[in-house]
């Protein structure tokens, strides 16, 4: 097997300066209910050099480093994408004829990256703690993409900014309470890991709104909001930041209801259709919870 070399780049780490740019009449408008494009300034950062990433992927746990055939249809139903035959080493030195699709998942846990992860989530947070506080649960996810990789219509549970560093790609997103794309058993299953991915057909492609990304360009993505990511005709690499909130706990605990309703034939509300339902159904859940607990705390005196 011929070896091959990392793809060729440069990199510059910026100084003293922030990491984020906001319109901050965009965010106060939009923020957490739409997408919306920021800047950002990690391009060049040398913690997203081929070098680097292969280093980190050496160091994080192998469940949280995956990687599979990025030449795929967008709709991929519930099934696996397939595997490539490289290990992930190759993956990254072969990225530019590899068809792969990698993500380094939780990057976190290692401590250059968590720096790097928090420094951008204070700056979110100076914004959206105002409109969703509690930010908790910090996650960084890191994409690495041959060119005209697909990543299948899903959706995500989190708050989720979206920063391309290298290349270019194209995000297809879609309002998750747009009547005829997914539905509320949609959001349940995909929100619980029912499901990793879901249907997606050619008519929903009007009703979708397409952005696309250069690097120096961020995407924030609404919680559960459908979307498919193509990339264009060259490596890519994108930061994904996100977090929890109160709020997105609160939804995720209303969806969770429904769908055990919905396991028994009954056909709950939508989240977000009353305001009055969701807090009857939110504080209802909390105190069934308490009660389990202290039932099962006596249980075992």
């Amino acid at each position: 097997m011929s070896t091959a070399t990392l793809p060729t780049e440069t990199t510059s780490r910026p100084t003293g300066q922030r990491i984020l740019e906001f319109q901050l009449d965009t965010f106060r408008a939009q923020f957490p209910r739409n997408p919306f494009l920021v800047k950002h300034n990690l391009v060049g950062h040398p913690l997203f050099a081929m070098e680097s990433l292969l280093d980190l992927a050496k160091r994080l746990p192998e469940k949280n480093v995956e990687y599979s055939a990025g030449n795929i249809p967008v709709d991929m139903g519930n099934q696996l994408s397939p595997r490539t035959g490289l290990s992930a080493e190759e993956t990254i030195r072969r990225i530019q004829e590899a068809r792969s699709w990698m993500v380094l998942k939780y990057v976190e846990t290692d401590p250059e990256y968590r720096r790097l992860l928090d420094q951008c989530l204070d700056e979110v947070k100076e914004l959206s703690e105002s409109v969703v506080p509690g930010m908790r649960q910090r996650e960084g996810f890191i994409f690495i993409t041959s060119p005209n990789s697909i990543t299948p219509f899903h959706l995500d549970p989190e708050h989720n900014f979206l920063l391309q560093v290298r290349g270019r790609k194209q995000v297809n997103i879609f309002d998750p309470h747009q009547s005829g794309v997914i539905t509320e058993a949609d959001i349940e299953q995909g929100l619980f890991g029912k499901i990793r991915n879901l249907v997606y057909k050619d008519e929903y492609r009007s009703k979708g709104n397409l952005f696309e990304l250069d690097p120096g360009t961020g995407l924030h993505f609404p919680l559960v909001a459908p979307h498919w990511v193509k990339n264009l005709d060259n490596v890519s690499i994108s930061f994904s930041i996100t977090f929890r909130s109160k709020e997105s706990e609160r939804r995720a605990t209303l969806h969770e209801l429904n769908s055990r309703l919905r396991a028994r034939g009954k056909n709950p509300s939508p989240v977000g259709r009353s305001r009055i339902t969701d807090t009857a159904k939110y504080h209802g859940t909390r105190v069934m919870r308490r009660l389990q607990r202290t039932i099962s705390g006596r249980s075992t005196e």
